[in-house]
């Protein structure tokens, strides 16, 4: 019988520490990744601050339209009234303002 044969012939010798190894390692990476997952989750908060804008206003224009928005973002320049928004100033004058509840 060749060398080969013989090797070939041979059981397998399984490694059980091995294995043990690999599942304790991958239990141990596990709870480091949901133990991160959850503090990095819980310990950031950001709250953006509460702005007051005032009272709700409907504006309705000369043209029939009407524009909802609140009293502080109103302002007048010049004898003109406008509405100052986050990207733009639309002119409002003209326009009467009613204080009334919409949603």
């Amino acid at each position: 019988m060749t060398r080969v044969e013989l090797y070939n012939q041979k059981p397998k010798q399984f490694s059980w520490k091995g294995l043990f190894f690999f599942i304790l390692m991958s239990l141990i990476i596990a709870a480091g990744f949901i133990f991160f997952h959850y503090y990095d989750q819980s310990s950031i908060k950001i709250e953006a601050p509460s702005e007051n804008l005032g009272q709700k206003v409907v504006i309705e224009l000369p043209n029939g339209q009407k524009v909802y928005t609140y009293d502080k973002l109103i302002y007048e320049k010049n004898g003109k009234t406008y509405y100052k928004g986050e990207r733009n100033t639309i002119d409002l004058t003209g326009g009467t303002v009613a204080y009334e509840e919409w949603k």
